[in-house]
């Protein structure tokens, strides 16, 4: 597709979904961090409605966007390259991801206590527990797919447990957000990116009025219980706000670890000599962890919006432009990683797929290197020979970087 293809880097639209036919187009990135590092795309084919974006596509400019919040805005146009064809901008706005500081700095506070290496430690016992007692659920079949029987019900019930829901709630839960965060996708959302608001929306809020009021009757330790009894500047949120931070918070849980754990073993299996290497030095899997967050970062891209012009790296970008953040990008740069197309489990780097620092560098870093690491733990202790049964496929979408599909058997 991009290395043999004729056209002009200029007249490429990144998002097309041919651009993507299986997963991120790496080799064109590659082409645009040489060529065209910030890169102009004039039309979202599917959305004509929305505005063009500009791509960052090099590890340096999204530090340097990431990092200047005052040129670069979070809430002033949204997360990402949709402003309102999926979700109403005014929803993304009452996340403290779609919001700038300081009320960004003050609702993202309360839950960063919460969220302290330490505190997230505590939680490893319990954690562990979840993930063998999924796999258990495994013995005696010789074949599974690890995105709904291994990666789903462990990421679902660990962040449930956060927000203090019940595990009979778990599946519920994950289709809402697998239909919301997965809109576009015809296995994930068969009806289509209109259903989100139709549908799906209406749901979340019949859902969390519950909670709410549960939560306002009866307090508890949980995040939930956060978030309805949360001041700023000694004013609680309003409903909505409530609401979109109980999202944000359940699909951030959702689809992070479930993305680069099942990305991760779908490498492993096909780089036996690098599995290999864990299965015999098991002190390599926090290494092989960051490796995977670097290769597969599980949202390929964020947004932010020029609040001013701007030049970046030869470009001019003018007030009110989108710009977007492509992670699946920079994690790949020449620059920063040699043979960075490699899967190698002692490499042990630094990467942005939790970011690149500023005010926005994700909460849950802490919970998902430890997912992370118990569940590659505990699959590989369990299923040591496990190899690919059939074709993984990715869910359609140039947002959530994840597998849909990823049939393994098992011994």
């Amino acid at each position: 597709m991009a290395t043999q293809d004729a056209r002009p880097i200029e007249e490429v639209l990144v998002m097309e979904r041919e651009e993507w036919p299986d997963g991120p187009p790496h080799e064109l990135f590659k082409r645009m961090r040489s060529e065209c590092p910030v890169h102009w795309t004039p039309t979202i084919t599917e959305y004509p409605e929305e505005d063009g974006f500009w791509s960052v596509t090099t590890a340096d400019d999204i530090h340097s966007v990431s990092r200047d919040f005052e040129t670069y805005s979070s809430e002033r146009g949204g997360i990402t390259a949709l402003t309102n064809a999926v979700m109403p901008l005014e929803l993304i706005q009452a996340m403290f991801i779609g919001m700038d500081p300081p009320k960004h700095d003050r609702l993202k506070g309360l839950f960063q206590r919460g969220f302290t290496p330490k505190r997230i430690a505590d939680h490893e016992d319990d954690i562990r527990a979840i993930t063998i007692g999924v796999l258990d659920k495994l013995e005696g079949r010789g074949e599974c797919d690890l995105v709904p029987d291994v990666a789903q019900p462990v990421v679902a019930r660990v962040i449930g447990s956060f927000m203090g829901l019940p595990p009979e709630d778990d599946e519920i839960w994950a289709r809402l957000m697998n239909e919301m965060m997965g809109a576009g996708d015809p296995d994930l959302n068969p009806e289509g990116p209109q259903a989100v608001m139709e549908r799906d929306v209406p749901e979340l809020f019949s859902r969390c009025q519950r909670l709410i009021a549960e939560r306002r009757e009866h307090p508890t330790e949980d995040l939930t219980s956060v978030l309805v009894h949360a001041e700023i500047d000694g004013q609680k949120l309003e409903e909505h706000e409530i609401v979109m931070g109980f999202f944000l918070l359940m699909a951030a849980g959702n689809d992070s670890t479930k993305a680069t754990y099942c990305s991760a073993m779908r490498a492993l299996l096909e780089n036996p000599d690098e599995r290999q290497k864990l299965l015999d030095d098991p002190g390599l899997i926090p290494s092989a962890v960051e490796e995977s967050l670097r290769m597969f970062p599980a949202f390929a891209h964020f947004r932010r919006t020029a609040t001013t012009d701007v030049e970046l790296n030869g470009a001019t970008i003018r007030e009110g432009d989108k710009v977007l953040m492509w992670y699946v990008s920079s994690n790949r740069d020449e620059t920063r990683y040699e043979d960075p197309d490699r899967f190698d489990v002692t490499r042990n780097p630094e990467h942005q797929a939790f970011g690149a620092g500023g005010r926005h560098f994700c909460l849950g870093t802490a919970l998902a290197r430890l997912e992370l690491r118990i569940l590659m733990e505990e699959t590989l202790r369990r299923y040591p020979q496990m190899e690919l049964a059939g074709q993984p496929l990715y869910a359609e979408s140039p947002f959530i970087n994840q597998l849909k599909t990823l049939p393994v058997r098992l011994s």
